[in-house]
């Protein structure tokens, strides 16, 4: 062996750097994670419902900054407003008969006992004129804490009606492994 073998190798050279397609696994999934997230984020937001309640609340807001009107004026605009909603969340055949005592109830049943006793009868009865003849007590901070409360509530959970059925026949029901 000679003394120059170390002479006849290849020159040093570094290997080429590494290209930028295609990137590695973990920057795939994080692409993936990011279109995923997008993609729910704009169902969700496109969610009829949700737009719905947006809108109502955004209207709810407008009549609340302008409440500096008669109290008369300011519960027709919550009364119209609530009615619209309901239309629209509950359908017609549920909602467009329904007046008087059987409206209130409708809203206490999808509200949390928000329009029950006087809140929703002044609310009505303000609609009405009632209050600019001395009918009732006028508290449009109530009106509008009910009816916030409803917007937000009605599509969340059934009406309290719906859920003492299902628990009544829950508890109507046989225990398993015991036949009826």
């Amino acid at each position: 062996m000679s003394d120059t073998w170390l002479d006849q190798l290849a020159p040093e050279h570094a290997p080429p750097p590494p290209g930028w397609w295609p990137p590695a696994p973990g920057w795939w999934l994080l692409a993936f994670l990011a279109a995923a997230l997008a993609l729910a984020a704009f169902f969700l937001w496109r969610n009829p419902r949700r737009r719905l309640r947006r809108a109502t609340l955004r209207e709810l807001d407008r009549i609340r900054a302008r409440s500096d009107a008669d109290a008369t004026a300011v519960a027709q605009a919550i009364q119209n407003l609530l009615r619209r909603y309901a239309l629209a969340a509950f359908g017609a055949e549920r909602v467009a008969r329904l007046q008087g005592k059987k409206w209130l109830q409708f809203l206490d049943e999808h509200s949390g006992a928000a329009f029950a006793g006087g809140g929703g009868e002044s609310l009505l009865d303000a609609s009405y004129g009632a209050a600019a003849r001395g009918g009732t007590a006028v508290d449009p901070t109530a009106w509008f804490a009910a009816a916030e409360q409803f917007v937000r509530q009605a599509a969340r959970k059934p009406p309290r009606t719906a859920r003492r059925k299902r628990a009544a026949r829950a508890a109507d029901a046989p225990a398993p492994g015991r036949s009826p």
